[in-house]
């Protein structure tokens, strides 16, 4: 069996257990856990740290030079993006966190029943992004997002909002056929083609294509977006979750624009591209319990040997995999346990993740030191610093 259908055939509760990470072997299924349904269902998302307000806008981009991977017959790769910028505040309109057609298939295929929950309930999900917003003006560094495998790419909204709103332009990339629905151009919603077999060995290299094509499309001669002057070419960076953080490593191989990269406790495919980096800067950002220096995941200490340039690794205590993304906000508004051994709040997952990714880019992409990096802090006990 695919070792991503075994670990997400244990993980198919997926709101109140950990998601899978590349490469992981989970022992026997779990038993199920029975939801405790609010009232009403009713999440919002932290509100964001930064100075500005945000605004957000979806682009829907097609490669005509690439068939679909996993769907041939689609045609050319299509791929939905959420572009997240720097705005000004008391503009534009609330954004919704998914089309109907997403949440539909996200309520359908990763929450279990019983809890109440409707799509229109998660459309709704209060983001603090809005549509139509006016940017604020200047040049900001651009930072690509790739979620997990079978999370849609709104999973990672809290994150994207929060960069946003520290002066960066963020684009949240939906890979199509890879989860459980992104809508494209024609409104059709596209859901997960890859999900019954698993995540093949071959997808962070595809997922490295499909961000080299988002970025030839938001800094080239004619860019997609309207709003590509706010982007600065010169300073591009990336993250992702599971195999998003994994995908991060193959797509800088792949691609030299891309200056600094953040893999948030995904597991590396082999062969691990540990020499491909050429000096530039990358963070390990996981749970203790699989990615502290010497865990069970002995990827991330192949990774990081063979790496020359700035690479801090660090171990976050009381987390699991969903930690690092909005899922256990969500598991608790719809009145879901969290995983066993889950001591870090879902806020205070997103809070640290927002501050050392935030401080990461920070520091690699605008050059500002960053006294969060230099060692562990009284104020942040859960986060070790890794040495190898």
């Amino acid at each position: 069996m695919n070792r991503y259908r075994r670990a997400a055939a244990v993980a198919a509760l997926v709101l109140a257990l950990p998601l899978p990470l590349a490469g992981a072997a989970l022992a026997s299924p779990a038993e199920p856990v029975a939801a405790s349904a609010p009232a009403a269902f009713h999440a919002e998302l932290p509100r964001p740290t930064g100075p500005f307000a945000v605004g957000e806008e979806v682009l829907h981009l097609t490669d005509p030079d690439r068939t679909d991977p996993w769907v041939p017959s689609a045609g050319p790769r299509q791929l939905t993006v959420s572009m997240f910028y720097p705005a000004r505040r008391g503009t534009g309109e609330a954004a919704p966190y998914m089309t109907l057609g997403e949440a539909q298939n996200f309520v359908a295929t990763r929450i279990p029943p019983g809890t109440g929950v409707q799509p229109q309930d998660v459309v709704g999900i209060k983001t603090y992004a809005y549509t139509g917003a006016k940017a604020a003006g200047g040049k900001y560094p651009l930072v690509v997002l790739s979620p997990g495998f079978e999370n849609p790419r709104a999973t990672l909204t809290g994150l994207a909002a929060d960069l946003a709103s520290r002066g960066y332009v963020v684009a949240l990339v939906g890979h199509t056929y890879e989860d459980s629905g992104e809508t494209l151009a024609d409104g059709s919603t596209a859901g997960c083609a890859l999900c019954d077999s698993g995540a093949p060995d071959s997808l962070p290299d595809s997922r490295a294509k499909d961000v080299s094509f988002v970025l030839d499309r938001l800094t080239g001669q004619h860019p997609a977006w309207r709003l590509a002057h706010l982007i600065d070419r010169d300073r591009i960076g990336m993250a992702g979750h599971s195999i998003g953080g994994a995908s991060t490593l193959n797509a800088m191989a792949a691609d030299q624009r891309i200056l600094a990269g953040v893999n948030m406790d995904g597991t590396f495919f082999p062969p691990v591209p540990a020499d491909t980096l050429d000096g530039r800067a990358f963070l390990l950002l996981g749970k203790q319990s699989n990615h502290s220096a010497g865990g069970a995941d002995t990827s991330w200490g192949q990774a990081w040997a063979g790496w020359d340039g700035y690479k801090p690794w660090l171990a976050v205590a009381g987390t699991v995999h969903s930690s690092f993304t909005d899922v256990p906000i969500l598991a608790t508004a719809a009145g879901l346990p969290l995983p066993p051994g889950t001591t870090t709040s879902p806020e205070r997952g997103m809070q640290l993740t927002r501050e050392y990714v935030g401080a990461f880019f920070d520091r690699t992409l605008k050059g500002i030191h960053q006294p969060l990096l230099d060692g562990p802090l009284a104020a942040n006990p859960e986060v070790s610093f890794q040495h190898p």
